[in-house]
């Protein structure tokens, strides 16, 4: 679900091979990372090749849906790749993930904490093939200065007070997400006239939106550019940091609660120092490290703990409390004709 977009630490090699997956040494060799843009502290790779004598090749995403198609090709034979939970769902159903070898992984049941895997079950029902990274939630940012009602619900997109000060996130799935909570429904519908009522809903609401973007949504709210957006978690804790009169919500209505996780592709190439990788990631000091560094949430529950500032440790965006709040959902994966309905609604939208 990361949406930071900047360019990649390092370009994968254009030439990598398919091939079956297999067994490099763990003090030698390569693993081929595949990430979503800035979502790893570079500094962690640097340890992991030290410590391992791996060499890492990096390549980043902007995201799912593009990721989606270059694993499915298997022109690059990626070793590790970190998609989000719907994502994971349609790489499991067309047979794209290898099982994990959790005895290569001890990391992960020691420190990453057990909602998580109970929540990856939505997409990974029997948890073979994923290990969560980062979750988080979708929500309200507003400028205290701007804004000078209560923000409780996703109806404040919808006023006319705010024209042209609105940003919406330019993904399908996330904008209809905020259409069709706000009318009460699951954002997995794929009933057609709830969906109608969802894309009727955003051309009404297109006139008043400044932009649809992703990455923009920080940068110009930190810099007092719109009153209101729709941003990640991860995302608004950073923008806090920058901007002080900005504040996060959870509307009233419900919300996306999302996981982003390590996978390993069927065609990989190096299967064992892939989850010697996996496994640094996982360990609580490298965790830290990742956390500090993205501000998204993590789900090493170790790696929490060792949060010196008290205020961040506890912090009610990196880490809610699920039970404080209705109508949470995550993502499932819709199949080619739930997708295929879906875009093209947001095509009807993005076309008025």
């Amino acid at each position: 679900m990361k949406k930071r977009i900047l360019l990649p630490l390092l370009c994968i090699a254009a030439s990598l091979l398919l091939g079956a997956c297999g067994n490099s040494s763990g003090e030698n060799g390569k693993v081929v990372v595949y990430n979503w843009g800035e979502y790893i502290d570079p500094e962690t790779i640097t340890m992991f090749e030290e410590e391992t004598g791996i060499k890492v090749i990096y390549d980043e995403f902007e995201t799912n849906e593009i990721m989606y198609p270059k694993v499915e090709a298997g022109a690059s034979s990626y070793d590790v790749v970190c998609p989000s939970d719907y994502m994971i769902r349609k790489m499991i159903e067309n047979d794209l993930l290898a099982e994990i070898n959790w005895d290569n992984v001890p990391n992960v049941k020691k420190n990453i904490g057990s909602q998580y895997f109970e929540q990856s079950k939505e997409f990974d029902p029997e948890n073979k093939y994923s290990v969560p990274y980062c979750f988080g939630t979708v929500g309200i940012l507003y400028n205290k200065t701007m804004v000078d009602e209560p923000v409780d619900s996703w109806n404040i997109l919808w006023n006319e007070k705010y024209t042209d000060s609105i940003l919406m996130q330019d993904s399908v799935r996330d904008a209809f997400m905020v259409a069709l909570k706000k009318n009460g429904f699951s954002m997995n519908s794929l009933n057609e006239e709830e969906l109608n009522i969802a894309k009727d809903d955003l051309i009404l609401q297109k006139p008043l939106v400044q932009a649809y973007v992703i990455d923009q949504v920080r940068d110009k709210m930190i810099g007092n550019e719109a009153a209101i957006g729709v941003i990640y978690s991860g995302e608004a804790i950073y923008t806090q940091r920058e901007n002080p009169d900005l504040e996060y919500v959870i509307p009233k209505e419900g919300t996306n609660v999302w996981i982003d996780s390590w996978v390993i592709p069927k065609n990989c190439e190096n299967k064992e120092n892939a989850e010697k990788f996996i496994d640094f990631m996982c360990r609580e000091d490298i965790a830290l490290m990742n956390f500090e560094y993205i501000t998204y949430s993590t789900p090493n529950d170790a790696a929490r703990a060792l949060i010196e500032d008290e205020d961040l440790r506890n912090s009610k965006i990196a880490f809610p409390n699920f039970d404080e709040y209705e109508n949470l959902e995550t993502f499932t994966y819709l199949g080619d004709e739930g997708d295929s309905l879906y875009n093209s609604l947001w095509e009807e939208v993005k076309s008025h």
